[in-house]
């Protein structure tokens, strides 16, 4: 399993986008992803499941987000 903080990087207004993206390309066959986030990353879960992911989005409260990633078998 991956996994990337994002919340660093946003809170230094940077966009972790191309970051997760480089993440899922380094992904051994049927590896999952986690992200964390300060919010629900909706955008990423609309990309990664038009590319065979499912997800699991946990609100752990105060903000934070922890989506886990996994491809499609």
């Amino acid at each position: 399993m991956a996994t990337i903080d994002a919340r660093p990087m946003i809170a230094e207004g940077g966009e972790p986008f191309d970051m997760i993206m480089a993440a899922v390309a380094g992904l051994a066959d049927q590896e999952e992803l986690v992200v964390l986030a300060p919010f629900e990353p909706v955008p990423l879960e609309g990309v990664l499941g038009s590319q065979g992911f499912s997800y699991e989005a946990v609100d752990l409260g105060d903000g934070d987000w922890q989506v886990t990633f996994r491809p499609g078998s």
